[in-house]
Formats: C-alpha cells, sequence, structure tokens
C-alpha cells in the first residue's frame, strides 16, 4: 500500500533481469489519455482506476538513437524488438511494404532459427502475423505468395542467432520516419491543427494529414529553452533570428506528459554525447565478455553442428551406399538365380532337343526305309502294270476270236437246225414209203464255249506316314543394373539490403492496388521520388543554428 512508483518499477526490472532501466516506464490509461507512472509518488496516488486488478504495461518510454551502440543488454534489445514490432503490424510506425517483408523475414528468423527445408514446410507461417493488414491489402497476392516472398529471405538469414536477428530488425526499425515518435495534437497562435512529435532527436511539427515529414523540426542541441504555462507551450531556438515558436495542448495532463518526455529525451540526448558512466562501462564490457563467450559457444555448436553434419552425410552415404549395394546384390542374386533358372531350362530344352533330334533321326530312318519300299513297290507296281496291260490286251483278243467261234458256231446250229427240220420231213415221208428205214443218226449241236474272263485288276492304296516336327523358341532375357548418382549442390548469394528491398519492390509493384493506397503510403512514395529514401534521418529540416548553449528547462 505504501509503495511508490520506483518500488513497483525496479520489482518489474529485477523480475526481467534489466540494468538499463532508464529506457522504460510504467504506462496505464485514464479517461482516454496515457500516462506515465511517476517514480517517486505512491502507485494507489496516482489517477489509476479503483477497480482491482490495476493494470499497468512495462514499455519502453525513450528511444535510443541508435539501437546497436546504445542497447548492451540482450533482454532490453528483445523488449524493444517486441515492442516496435507490434507498433508495426498495429500500423503505429508506417513500413513500406519491401522493407515490411524484410523484417518479417527477420522476425521469422528470430523465432524458428535457422531455415530447415525438411522441417519449415509450405504453410509453416499460416497462423503468424508479419506483415500489417495495409500492406496485405494493397497487393493482389494470397498468403502464400507472401509466404514465399518471406522465406526467401528467411534463408538468407542462416546462421544468425536470435538476438542477431532481432538487432537487425531493429537497425531497419529505426530509419522508418514515424519509429519512437510520440504524437501530441496542438494548435498554434493562429488556432491552427497541428501535430507534436517528441522523440530521441527533439521536437518536429507535423501537418495532422502527414506523419511522416515534419514541416519544421527543432533538435535538441538547438533548442535553448522550453516552458509552459497552463495550457500553452514555448520552444526557444538557439538561434534568435528564429522565431519563439508557441502552442496550446487541450488538456493539462497532456502537456505533463509532453514535458516529462521532453526532459527524458533531452537528458537522453545529452547522456549520449558524454563518457559512459561506470555502470553503463562495466555493463558494456560485461556484454562484450558475454557476446565473445556466446560467439565462442555459438562457433563451437556451429563446428560441431558441422561436424554433426558431416557425420551425417557420411552415415547417410554409407547408408546409401550399403542400401545400393545390398540392391546391387539382391539384383545379383536374382540375376543368378534367374541365369540358374535359364541354364535349368536350357539344360532342358537341350535334353528335349536331343531327343526331338533323335526321334526326328528315328522317323527320318523309318521315313528312308517307307520311301525305299514305296519305291520297291513302285517298281513292282510298275511291273504288274505291264503284265496285266499285257494279260488284258490278249484277254479281249482272245474274247474277240471267241465271239469270232460262236457267232461261226451259232450259224453252224442254224444251219443243222435247218438240216434236222428236213431231215425229219424226209423221215415221215420215208416212214411212209420206206418201212425198212428205222432210224437215222443225228447230230447233237455245239455249244459255244464260255470266253474265259480277264483277271480282275490288282488295285494298291500306298498310305504314306505324314511326319510333323513342333519346334518352340526360348527368348533370352538381356540383364540390365543401372546406377543412379545423385549430386546435389547448394550455393549461397549475398545481397546487399538495399538491392534486395528494390528487387522485392519491383517484383509486387505489378500487384499493387493503386486504390488501396493510404494517405501514408502516397507521402512516402513522394518522398521516395523526390530522393529521400524514406530514412528518418531525411525527413528532418533544421532551422539554421548559430551557436551552442546547455538547454534549460
Amino acid at each position: 500500500m505504501k509503495w511508490k512508483g520506483k518500488d513497483l518499477f525496479d520489482l518489474v526490472c529485477r523480475t526481467l533481469g534489466l540494468r538499463e532501466t532508464w529506457f522504460f516506464g510504467l504506462q496505464y490509461t485514464i479517461k482516454d489519455t496515457v500516462a506515465w507512472l511517476k517514480m517517486d509518488k505512491k502507485v494507489l496516488d496516482h489517477d489509476v482506476s479503483k477497480e482491482e486488478p490495476v493494470t499497468f504495461h512495462f514499455l519502453a518510454k525513450f528511444y535510443p538513437e541508435n539501437a546497436e551502440e546504445e542497447l548492451v543488454q540482450e533482454i532490453t534489445q528483445h523488449l524493444f524488438f517486441l515492442q516496435v514490432k507490434k507498433q508495426i503490424l498495429d500500423e503505429k510506425i508506417y513500413c513500406p511494404p519491401e522493407a515490411s517483408v524484410l523484417l518479417a523475414s527477420y522476425a521469422v528468423q528470430a523465432k524458428y532459427g535457422d531455415y530447415d527445408p525438411s522441417v519449415h514446410k509450405r504453410g509453416f507461417l499460416a497462423q503468424e502475423e508479419l506483415l500489417p493488414k495495409r500492406v496485405i491489402n494493397l497487393y493482389q497476392m494470397t498468403p502464400e505468395m507472401w509466404e514465399e516472398r518471406i522465406t526467401a529471405w528467411y534463408a538468407e538469414h542462416r546462421g544468425r542467432a536470435r538476438d542477431e536477428a532481432e538487432m537487425e530488425y531493429l537497425k531497419i526499425a529505426q530509419d522508418l520516419e514515424m519509429y519512437g515518435v510520440n504524437y501530441f495534437t496542438i494548435r498554434n497562435k493562429k488556432g491552427t491543427e497541428l501535430l507534436l512529435g517528441v522523440d530521441a532527436l527533439g521536437l518536429h511539427i507535423y501537418d495532422p494529414e502527414n506523419r511522416l515529414t515534419p514541416k519544421i523540426s527543432f533538435p535538441w542541441n538547438e533548442i535553448r529553452n522550453i516552458s509552459y504555462s497552463d495550457k500553452e507551450f514555448t520552444i526557444k531556438p538557439l538561434d534568435k533570428k528564429i522565431d519563439v515558436f508557441k502552442f496550446n495542448s487541450s488538456k493539462l495532463r497532456v502537456n505533463k506528459l509532453i514535458l516529462q518526455l521532453c526532459i527524458g529525451n533531452h537528458d537522453l540526448f545529452m547522456r549520449r554525447r558524454k563518457a559512459d558512466s561506470l555502470e553503463v562501462q562495466q555493463m558494456k564490457a560485461q556484454a562484450r565478455e558475454e557476446k565473445a563467450r556466446k560467439q565462442m559457444e555459438r562457433q563451437r555448436l556451429a563446428r560441431e553442428k558441422q561436424m554433426r553434419e558431416e557425420a551425417e552425410r557420411t552415415r547417410d552415404e554409407l547408408e546409401r551406399r550399403l542400401l545400393q549395394m545390398k540392391e546391387e546384390a539382391t539384383m545379383a542374386n536374382e540375376a543368378l538365380m534367374r541365369s540358374e533358372e535359364t541354364a535349368d531350362l536350357l539344360a532342358e530344352k537341350a535334353q528335349i532337343t536331343e531327343e526331338e533330334a533323335k526321334l526326328l533321326a528315328q522317323k527320318a530312318a523309318e521315313a528312308e526305309q517307307e520311301m525305299q519300299r514305296v519305291k520297291a513297290t513302285a517298281i513292282r507296281t510298275e511291273e504288274e502294270k505291264r503284265l496285266m496291260e499285257q494279260k488284258v490286251l490278249e484277254a479281249e483278243v482272245l474274247a474277240l476270236k471267241m465271239a469270232e467261234e460262236s457267232e461261226r458256231r451259232a450259224k453252224e446250229a442254224d444251219q443243222l437246225k435247218q438240216d434236222l427240220q428236213e431231215a425229219r420231213e424226209a423221215e415221215r415221208r420215208a416212214k411212209q414209203k420206206l418201212l425198212e428205214i428205222t432210224t437215222k443218226p443225228t447230230y447233237p449241236p455245239m455249244n459255244p464255249l464260255p470266253a474265259p474272263l480277264p483277271p480282275d485288276m490288282a488295285s494298291f492304296n500306298l498310305i504314306g506316314d505324314s511326319l510333323s516336327f513342333d519346334f518352340k523358341d526360348t527368348d533370352m532375357k538381356r540383364l540390365s543394373m543401372e546406377i543412379e548418382k545423385e549430386k546435389v549442390e547448394y550455393m549461397e548469394k549475398s545481397k546487399h539490403l538495399q538491392e534486395q528491398l528494390n528487387e522485392l519492390k519491383t517484383e509486387i509493384e505489378a500487384l499493387r492496388l493503386k486504390e488501396r493506397e493510404t494517405a501514408l503510403d502516397m507521402l512516402h512514395n513522394e518522398n521516395t521520388d523526390r530522393g529521400g529514401g524514406g530514412s528518418k534521418q531525411n525527413t528532418i529540416k533544421k532551422p539554421q543554428a548559430q551557436g551552442r548553449r546547455p538547454i534549460c528547462i
């Protein structure tokens, strides 16, 4: 109940192990206005909500001019990285599209470590918030296309530790125009509404529609005095030729906050230009030792990793060769088995062929014998045919003779019949006349001899055996083994940051949707066209100064 703001703040810093406490503070909100916890005032005496729990945000209140030189502890760098990253994603800091992709690649490196294609496959960034929604809506590009471009740069950051990737992120972000600037709405003496920007370099006056390029800037080393009375602020430059700038703020609480930020940023501005305190020197020495130790540790781990990778590659190569040899042995065994099977088949085929040859030889011999028999039979048949033809001819001659004889005999029989009739007639007459004649010799008719029939013609029917032969040819298979060798060559090309940004900007420019450009996009493009390059240093317009004196506040 009695704790002051410093007690609570120190407790948080000790819990985090944070020693660079001058950049940070505990922020709270009261009536839509941001306020910071005062170190010398009791916590419960602030205008905080009476409802429990009371919420404070541990945030960076002041920003360094050069993050790499001023941020010593790794925890300090990490806290700044988280805060700046959130401000860019929430679009509180304007970031060009090409720079957004590069920053996203460093954020991925800080979270996931070195890129590994076997682990970080397509879609591994699908749930990550890496780009401002304004950038995503500005181009006709799918999430996969954005992921592809982020991953391409992410792969080039190989070898960077988390703290190195976060520091590279901050080095790029600190050149953005809105980095580290706190904006307040003010009015000048004429009542014109303006914006006051307070950052590590000084005070800047902006047009309400243009937060990128200030109309006029007052660097801390060119301001003689800052004062305020009630709601009116007065900025007195060192150069007396430059008019005093006065403006009004709407709320007293806002005036107090502006004054706090002016005092804190001015103190740090002067502190940077002096020799480091003993505490800071000690911190830097410890940081250098820690960095050297981590560097040695990283080198050792890198060597071990390299040796492990080489051992794994050697193991993989040996396993590949062993697998290849096993495959070759398997193929050789299969080839041997096929060869043995082929040899067995060939032997069996040879045996069958030999048997077929014997059978063919036997059949050929039988065919030869049959042919000889047929020939002999043909010869005998030819002689018999000739004899038969001769016998037929003789039979025909004999038949002709017998026919002639039969005809002659028939004529004789007719003659004899006629003679018989005449004799009978005469006998009858003689019986009547001569009783003495009782008998008369008669001659029997001669029957013709039957003609001998010719012998039947002998017919021969020779049936030849038909021989058929079936030959089977076996196709021999040729065995071939092909050994494939894979060679993988990885080449990494280093590119300068600006060249990478220009390449990505040129690549995605064709997909840009002009109608979705915000006012900040158009202002950024105008600054780039004028040659400003979008750098924070190039946007500051400094008034002419003649001398340097310490600031009195």
